[in-house]
């Protein structure tokens, strides 16, 4: 029974402000999504990012563990959803990139936060760069046939991150009142990006439900499976492991449709995927919580 208390207490908050803005789109309100996604990106999130690693007490050397462990889950998640793909016969284009790219933004930071508390959030934002660096460059690649290396450049959150690992390593802070302030910042960054996850939800013309429904069913196995294999592979200690699996097995990425969309792949049936697999992860989330806390 606490075990069931806690796991609500921590999928609660997510699910309700995701919640907050699906029924503010649906009562007809406005809701500028593209400014709202630019303060987050560019803005929030790297304010969040950099703070986090520069305050955290984890051992550098965690972290490393951690970034090798994601960077190996990345690349086996990706081969093997390839591989599915290609022998159901469906589009590259298409389907490829929503099966490797989960939403460790606007879901997955969140929920490391509530889990694992500020240790989890310096973890599950090593795992969310480096997914936001194979997205941005192969994930590109995968969907308009060119690579977009020189976006990772002028991404303000790899650079946070870069900047954060640097001030964590030499173990030095920003003067107060500019910590201050930049965590003031940064403290918009989730109920900015949930409120986004449910607007867009909420936009979303799904297609090709059935198809969704399965695939998105292989795609949390897969990823579960593949990130819990890579943890235990580099011994990562207990909120680590949690947070790898957690934000590898996040559900399909609002990006992965924003790309179909743009570069002209199938984006309807993208947009199913993110919305079915949102929807299971309702459910999927809090029973994957309870297995790791």
């Amino acid at each position: 029974m606490n075990l069931t208390l806690t796991v609500l207490e921590i999928v609660a908050p997510v699910f309700l402000l995701a919640g907050v803005g699906f029924t503010w789109v649906k009562l007809g309100f406005e809701y500028r999504i593209n400014f709202v996604t630019q303060l987050a990106t560019t803005l929030a999130v790297p304010c969040l990012i950099f703070t986090a690693l520069m305050k955290t007490n984890i051992d550098p050397a965690a972290l490393t563990a951690l970034s090798l462990a994601s960077v190996v889950a990345y690349l086996a998640v990706t081969l093997v959803a390839w591989g599915l793909v290609r022998v159901a016969g469906l589009n590259r284009r298409t389907y490829v990139a929503p099966m490797i790219f989960g939403n460790t933004g606007n879901l997955g930071l969140p929920l490391a936060l509530f889990a694992f508390g500020e240790e989890g959030l310096s973890y599950a934002v090593i795992v969310f760069a480096i997914m936001a660096i194979w997205a941005f460059t192969f994930g590109v690649w995968l969907v308009a046939g060119a690579g977009s290396f020189g976006k990772v450049l002028r991404e303000p959150l790899v650079w946070a991150t870069v900047l954060g690992g640097l001030f964590l390593w030499q173990g030095w802070q920003t003067p107060t009142f500019l910590t201050n302030t930049l965590e003031l910042i940064g403290q918009m960054a989730i109920p900015l990006m949930l409120i986004t996850l449910g607007v867009a939800v909420a936009r979303l013309t799904p297609g090709g439900i059935g198809r969704a429904v399965v695939l998105s069913g292989i795609k949390l196995m897969l990823c579960v499976g593949i990130a819990w294999v890579a943890g235990l592979a580099f011994s990562l200690d207990p909120t680590a492991f949690g947070v790898l699996i957690l934000q590898v097995a996040t559900p399909v990425a609002v990006t992965s449709y924003l790309l179909a969309e743009k570069y002209g792949a199938d984006a309807q049936s993208v947009a199913g995927l993110v919305v079915v697999s949102t929807l299971m992860s309702v459910g999927a989330l809090p029973l994957l919580l309870a297995a790791l806390l």
